[in-house]
């Protein structure tokens, strides 16, 4: 499972024109799921994001990074990106053989948002497969890369 996640001073995700998620301050998270990915990731990374401590101590934004979006009670724009599991090592087009097939990767998302909405954070979020437009007011700019793989195992997929 991977995760660009941003702090961000607000967010939003639109879809054939019509606005499907909005965030104020927060955290903008673009999740991609791996063909691999089960249970324990999601968790992982739910916990993770909840509680990195991104935030600083001082509301004029100054200061040490000691607050988590738990702590600032942040919102959570997620939206789904398979493109994060694209593989651009050979030719001119990426190749997604990593990235969960769409049903079982639906599944998982859904599974990863429920557990953030159990924070009782406001989470929205983009729309699953849809083509979308997202803006993003990133606040620093604040930038991570997270990323939890599934140690030994098959595919979900195959």
């Amino acid at each position: 499972m991977r995760v660009v996640l941003q702090r961000v001073k607000s967010s939003r995700a639109i879809v054939s024109g019509r606005l499907v998620g909005k965030i104020d301050r927060g955290l903008n998270l673009l999740v991609g799921i791996a063909d691999t990915d089960t249970e324990a990731e999601l968790d992982w990374m739910a916990r993770k994001c909840l509680s990195l401590r991104l935030f600083p101590a001082e509301e004029n934004g100054n200061g040490r990074w000691e607050k988590s979006i738990e702590e600032i009670g942040g919102e959570l724009l997620v939206v789904s990106q398979f493109t994060l599991y694209g593989d651009c090592r050979k030719g001119r087009r990426p190749s997604f053989d990593r990235s969960a097939a769409p049903n079982p990767a639906k599944m998982l998302f859904d599974r990863f948002v429920e557990k953030l909405e159990q924070s009782g954070l406001h989470v929205q979020t983009g729309e699953f497969g849809a083509m979308m437009e997202i803006s993003i007011e990133n606040d620093g700019p604040v930038t991570l890369i997270l990323e939890r793989e599934r140690t030994g195992g098959e595919s979900i997929n195959r």
